[in-house]
């Protein structure tokens, strides 16, 4: 059965189900694997934490006058073009018409001005618009960086270890990647017990000889964290430190630990 699910989630499926992208009988697979397996349906509920942070975090709200400049500016533009449309005349009105030429010279001068009011705004929306590509483009490469962090947390060399809090902390959950290949770790905050504003939560890496400090964590940080990838390490542990961390690890405050595997 471990194989089974091992086979699953290296597959991908999960992926790609997660994103839209899997077909009618492999989205019915998929459903029916998060069902049947506790393991594979805690994967998905961290990926999705995992996608809906990055969704939160790319996502944009255009100005809000953007819109109501943009329909002004049709209008105006929509009533220029109307002004400016010849159209053929009788000649006898051509008489009629140069009595009042100096009504329309006042006349053009007033549309000259709206013209270039009208030209003002169009520069201005054409900024806004640039703006917003850019910023498009921006979180675009953001959502892309994210995916690829996706795949690469489901690398097959890549090690996943679940930190669970004890009794001093039921809530708290910590999920660490390590690539003993690529040599890289990082950290997914899942949730954390609050403290007192003197206290914080400090991740180590255990040697044969000492402590190794990996960072504060902060549950108002939930995104992947790099943290730096302890050669030979023996095991992870969260312990519970004065605020602005610790030089030592304060053993007799640990609250969650997990072995790491040295097979592969």
């Amino acid at each position: 059965m471990e194989k089974e699910v091992h086979d699953f989630l290296e597959s991908g499926l999960l992926d790609k189900y997660l994103i839209g992208a899997t077909t009618v009988s492999e989205t019915n697979k998929v459903e029916a694997y998060i069902a049947k397996h506790q393991d594979i349906k805690e994967e998905y509920e961290i990926l999705q934490v995992q996608l809906e942070l990055a969704a939160r975090s790319n996502a944009i709200n255009p100005p809000s006058h953007t819109l109501g400049t943009i329909i002004k500016a049709i209008d105006n533009q929509s009533a220029v073009h109307q002004i400016h449309k010849h159209r053929k005349v009788p000649f006898w009105f051509s008489v009629a018409a140069s009595v009042t030429a100096l009504i329309f010279a006042g006349s053009s001068y007033m549309f000259y001005n709206q013209n270039k009011s009208l030209l003002n705004e169009n520069n201005t929306i054409v900024e806004e618009v640039f703006d917003l590509r850019n910023d498009i483009n921006k979180n675009n490469d953001k959502l892309d960086k994210v995916m690829r962090q996706l795949m690469k947390l489901n690398n097959p060399e890549t090690q996943k270890y679940v930190l669970r809090g004890n009794e001093r902390a039921k809530d708290l959950k910590t999920v660490a990647y390590i690539n003993p290949i690529e040599k890289s770790s990082l950290i997914d905050v899942v949730s954390l017990p609050e403290l007192s504003e003197e206290q914080c939560y400090q991740m180590w890496a255990k040697l044969q000889d000492k402590m190794v400090n990996l960072g504060i964590l902060d549950v108002n940080d939930r995104k992947l964290q790099s943290v730096p990838y302890i050669e030979n390490a023996l095991s992870l542990s969260i312990t519970i430190e004065p605020k602005g961390g610790n030089e030592n690890a304060s053993l007799e405050n640990a609250v969650a630990q997990i072995l790491l595997n040295h097979d592969n």
